[in-house]
């Protein structure tokens, strides 16, 4: 492939020259000449395939570092490989953006229920954990009618005598994990200037 890539330098240069002997003052055969050079070289370029060309602009760039310090360099591009899905942007959008309360209900939704174990943990009692299932599940079966259209919603309801038990085991292992730790003893000359031993 090298020897095309010089074939063509070599053109450029020689059109390149022949037009600076235009700016030197010739007579009108030699400028008659000189177009018809141009003109062949024109033709010469049109028959080079744009496989060549192509090619030829991509080393061009990377000879001069185009493709230095992309932002996937080295690194999987995101979505690729994935089924088609037709709200892509609106979930990269509100991906990208960190927005909350914005979207169709079946974003939201599967978005809520990501980081519902969380809000759950934050709560103090089993009727508040019950309530907030209660809510949830009720809003996802309203979602699920599809009355308002967007993406089908895939988010399933939450049992809520099974969470009510995660929620007390987690709990537990929290408050076990919480065990204070011993005061440390007091340091010799503390103790000495208090008066204890």
């Amino acid at each position: 492939m090298s020897g095309g890539t010089g074939s063509f330098r070599r053109r450029l240069e020689r059109a390149a020259e022949l037009r600076s002997y235009r700016g030197a003052g010739i007579s009108a055969e030699e400028e008659a000449a000189l177009e018809a050079a141009e003109a062949r070289e024109r033709e010469k370029r049109k028959k080079v395939d744009d496989a060549r060309r192509v090619e030829y602009l991509i080393r061009d760039a990377m000879a001069q570092g185009k493709f230095d310090n992309l932002k996937y360099a080295g690194k999987p591009i995101p979505g690729l490989g994935e089924a088609y899905d037709p709200d892509w942007w609106v979930k990269g959008l509100i991906q990208r953006e960190n927005l909350s309360g914005l979207g169709p209900k079946a974003i939201l939704l599967r978005t809520e229920d990501a980081g519902l174990d969380g809000r759950l943990d934050a709560l103090f009692t089993e009727k508040q954990v019950r309530d907030m299932l209660a809510d949830f599940n009720a809003r996802v079966i309203d979602a699920r009618r599809q009355l308002q259209g967007g993406p089908p919603v895939i988010t399933k309801t939450r049992d809520v005598d099974t969470e009510v038990a995660r929620w007390h085991e987690r709990r537990a292992s929290r408050a076990a994990a919480a065990v204070p730790e011993p005061e440390p003893k007091p340091s010799w000359w503390r103790r000495l200037w208090r008066g204890t031993t």
